[in-house]
């Protein structure tokens, strides 16, 4: 199904460029297993890279001219891919459709009935959230979501049902694409700094994304949040539009009553609104923290405003475990816990520090932290820094840059300088290979580390705990 202004068979045999992204690969999986043709091309092979070909989907390493295919009928791109990619510009002189992920996405939620997930922080586990649970009731949703719920491959599904789950990015306004039934905005804050200029700039980007909603559909949106609730107040009375709040503050449509942390999981008790069912209602979160059970929250309110029954859903929330790199414990070894995170802006960062504190128990809370664009750390490196006092110490890597080309005197440094000044005990580590090494000598039984970022400081996980491993071989 082609996105709307194009020729229905433009998604037939599409080309996608960066097709091993998480957004990217999602859409190519759902059209694959909807029957097309799928080809593309990545700079890289990566597990997701499997997983693509063994849905049939041709992908291509590197980038190439003649990797676009003479029978393509379209070339599929998102905002990271650069004006002079070879295949890009191979489409342009050949004179096939070049559609943007957002799109091709809003093409595949055609005929459903969508639930899109937005805010600054979160919607990958909101939507996760909602796709495991309501797969759990046996709803057989599709989705498109940011991260690999469990292996690789497992961002994305077509399904039977006529939910369609999905991740609405804000980041370069591709949301605005989208018409959901029902629109989740967990938080808005300043980030993206490299598309977005000031705080006006976001909720005049919300704003829209929120008159998307279809006539007659809901908005979820939290009470808690400052931004979130300065922008409820922006789109208040808009006509055929349900808001639903939901939070802590007293006033919330549905209102969190408690949530108690057990280890790594949270009980949360809510009350529901009589038009969702009303009265008490306790259940599990199998994540950890405080952001997490609030995020559960969202997702249940949502699933309900859709007309699926809360008491039904809520059990239904606990069997989602956790999202690839969103506090994914990668392994133990040597008494050591090593847990991944993706959190890479400083509310993340200090959501996920807090939440693995309550987990920690007597042991320590190690991070090392890759600060994730140029753009980003030049504008929020001091609180990034702030935010790793909450652990007990800290190896900051290099910039990780993405897409982004250096900016003079923007290093790591900034959030180096400012976690000192708040009485970090920080380290900073030039040569990431140097990493498994350094911690294998900091650590001792009982300890936690976090390895934090946006970028490949992913990677280190494993590398660690093999070093952990050595080490403890060693001394046996």
């Amino acid at each position: 199904m082609a996105p709307a202004g194009f020729a229905s068979d433009a998604m037939d045999r599409p080309h996608f460029i960066g097709i091993g992204g998480a957004g990217m690969s999602g859409i190519a999986k759902i059209l694959a297993m909807r029957g097309a043709r799928v080809a593309g091309s990545d700079s890289k092979d990566s597990p997701t890279v499997e997983a693509l070909r063994a849905l049939g989907v041709t992908v291509h390493i590197g980038h190439a001219a003649e990797h676009l295919a003479a029978d393509a009928t379209s070339v599929v791109v998102s905002s990271a891919i650069r004006a002079d990619n070879a295949e890009l510009v191979a489409a342009a002189e050949r004179g096939i459709p070049v559609i943007h992920r957002s799109d091709a996405l809003a093409g595949l939620m055609d005929g459903a009935r969508p639930i899109a997930v937005a805010g600054t922080h979160g919607k990958t586990t909101t939507t996760s959230m909602l796709a495991v649970s309501l797969t759990a009731l046996g709803l057989d949703p599709s989705y498109a979501i940011g991260g690999d719920l469990d292996a690789p491959g497992s961002n994305a599904r077509h399904g039977g049902g006529e939910i369609f789950v999905a991740e609405a990015d804000e980041s370069d306004r591709s949301f605005h694409k989208y018409e959901p039934e029902v629109a989740i905005i967990l938080n808005v804050e300043l980030d993206h700094h490299a598309n977005y200029a000031s705080m006006e700039e976001i909720h005049d980007s919300f704003r829209t994304f929120v008159e998307r909603i279809r006539p007659g559909g809901a908005l979820v949106v939290s009470a808690d949040h400052p931004g979130a609730r300065e922008l409820t107040g922006r789109v208040a009375g808009r006509e055929g539009l349900r808001v639903l709040t939901y939070g802590e503050d007293p006033g919330s449509s549905v209102r969190v009553l408690g949530i108690a942390q057990h280890g790594l999981t949270s009980e949360v008790t809510v009350l529901l609104p009589d038009t969702l069912g009303g009265g008490e209602l306790t259940f599990t979160v199998s994540v950890p923290g405080r952001h997490y059970a609030l995020n559960a929250v969202a997702a249940l309110t949502a699933g309900a405003a859709l007309g699926v029954p809360a008491r039904e859903l809520a059990p239904a929330l606990g069997s989602y475990t956790g999202v690839k790199r969103r506090l994914q414990l990668k392994g133990v070894a040597a008494g050591v816990q090593v847990i991944d995170s993706y959190a890479h802006h400083p509310t993340e960062i200090s959501a996920d520090l807090e939440a693995i504190r309550g987990g920690a128990g007597d042991g320590r809370v190690l991070v090392v932290f890759q600060p994730h664009l140029f753009s980003r750390t030049r504008e929020l490196g001091a609180e990034m820094g702030e935010a790793l006092a909450l652990a007990d110490a800290s190896v900051v890597l290099d910039i990780y840059p993405a897409r982004e080309d250096p900016v003079p005197g923007i290093t790591s440094d900034l959030v180096i300088e400012a976690a000192a000044r708040h009485g970090a005990d920080v380290t900073a580590e030039h040569d990431k290979a140097a990493v498994p090494g350094l911690l294998a000598g900091m650590t001792k039984p009982g300890d936690l580390v976090l390895t934090m970022g946006a970028g490949d400081v992913t990677d280190l996980g494993p590398e660690i705990l093999a070093r952990l491993r050595s080490a403890e071989s060693a001394n046996s």
